[in-house]
Order: structure tokens, then C-alpha cells, then sequence
């Protein structure tokens, strides 16, 4: 697909930094393409780059140099207001301590970016409940945050991310937090939004988590080593280190 139905478009995307009276190359001309619909896993050990990466994509940062395009605009170089609005309108984020007000309930965490958008109270509820419905959690609208299991927390967080109609939802070691079994679950989940068409990007630092993915993008110092299928991509020395 050209790049100019690509939802994602970065070209030799630098991000420098000076610590200590040295550069600091956390990224060092990265460059690739994602399209609307697909799941990809950005995916590195610490220090490789993905979190300023990420940072990056969800429009937290700005590059030193290079272009990244998101669903048609130049991010590089917006204003902090811009890049905030750009934020609340195209991108739905997913954390690995989930970041949920705990006095309020699901429902009232779920709705809570469509508070800041001004939108009515009738309206909030209701693309709330739809939005935990599709995660699977129409019995728990209700229920606090101290009331529900990880796994829970977690859904109701994609609920959250999801409920603004973005353009893409991005994830920051989504299961970090979870117990194998979650875990597993929390995948699966975002497999089923794939397939109804959410574009996810996931950032993880397990090589097995990115090889579940259709497409993996692997970082090394600041550089992409590999980009193509997950089982192939994410897993090229990882093997090496359980022979």
C-alpha cells in the first residue's frame, strides 16, 4: 500500500537527547509504514528505543528531525496544542498500570475522555456502555476499580481507549502487570478488536507477546533490525537465548 493511505508514515525519524554533556541517539533514523487495520508490535529490550518511539507515535514528544505523519498531519511540527488535540482525537492509549481514578466507577473512568471533549451526559453514557460491552464488561459498569480483578482494570482501561472512536490504540506493555493467564486473555482481546478492524500498535520488550502479533517492528539502538511477520521477526535471538 503507498504511503498516502498509510494511517502511520515515518521517515528517518530522529529523536536526540544530551545527557550529561553527551548526545544521547535514542533514536537514530527510523522509517516505516502502518496501514489502518493492522496489529503491529514494536518491540525491544531496554535502551532500544521503543519507549521514545512510542512517545513519538502518541504524540507525547516530538522528533529532533525526520517526518511522522498520523492519519494525514505533519506532527513534527505542531504546537503542544495541536499535538493534544491530535492526542484526544486519533489516539486511544493503553498502559500497563491501567491509570484508572479509583474512586470512580467503570463507567465513570470509561467516559471520562469524552468528558474533556464536551460531549452530553446521554451520549457519554451511552458510547460508554457500548465501549465496555464490547470488552466484555456490560455486568461491571458499576464496579470501582478495588472491586475488579486485574484483568478487569485492564478492560475497562482498552474501554477507555476505545470509546473516542480513535484511529489507532497504542499499548504500552498491556500485560506487564497480569499473571500469565490475564495476560493471555488481554491478547486475545486485542486479536478480537483487530478483527473488527482496530488498528493496534502494541509496545512490549517480550520477543513471545510481539510473535503473537501479525507484524513485528524490532529496535536496536535507536534502529530497526527487523520488520515483518511477528513469529519470525520478534523472535530471531530470543531463541538463542533459551537453547
Amino acid at each position: 500500500m503507498s504511503d498516502s493511505a498509510s494511517l502511520i508514515v515515518v521517515e528517518e525519524l530522529h529523536r536526540h537527547y544530551v545527557v550529561g554533556g553527551e548526545e544521547v541517539r535514542a533514536l537514530d533514523g527510523v522509517s516505516f509504514t502502518i496501514d489502518r487495520g493492522e496489529f503491529v508490535a514494536i518491540v525491544g529490550q531496554s535502551g532500544s528505543g521503543k519507549s521514545t518511539l512510542m512517545n513519538l507515535l502518541g504524540c507525547l514528544d516530538t522528533p529532533t528531525r525526520g517526518t511522522y505523519r498520523l492519519n494525514g498531519s505533519d506532527v513534527e511540527h505542531l504546537t503542544d496544542d495541536a499535538l493534544a488535540d491530535l492526542r484526544n482525537r486519533e489516539i486511544g492509549f493503553v498502559f500497563q498500570t491501567f491509570q484508572l481514578l479509583p474512586r470512580a466507577t467503570a463507567l465513570a473512568n470509561v467516559e471520562l475522555p469524552l468528558v474533556y471533549r464536551g460531549v452530553s451526559r446521554r451520549e457519554r453514557r451511552a458510547r460508554a456502555e457500548a465501549a465496555l460491552e464490547a470488552v466484555g464488561l456490560t455486568h461491571r459498569l458499576h464496579h470501582r476499580p478495588n472491586e475488579l480483578s486485574g484483568g478487569q482494570r485492564q478492560r475497562v482501561a482498552i474501554a477507555r481507549a476505545l470509546v473516542g472512536e480513535p484511529s489507532i490504540l497504542l499499548a504500552d506493555e498491556p500485560t506487564g502487570n497480569l499473571d500469565s493467564a490475564t495476560g493471555e486473555e488481554i491478547v486475545r482481546l486485542f486479536e478480537e478488536l483487530n478483527e473488527r478492524g482496530h488498528t493496534i500498535i502494541l509496545v512490549t520488550h517480550e520477543p513471545h507477546l510481539a510473535a503473537r502479533c501479525p507484524r513485528a517492528i524490532k529496535l536496536s539502538d535507536g534502529r530497526v533490525v527487523g520488520d515483518g511477520a511477528g513469529s519470525e521477526v520478534a523472535l530471531v535471538g530470543a531463541r538463542v537465548v533459551h537453547a
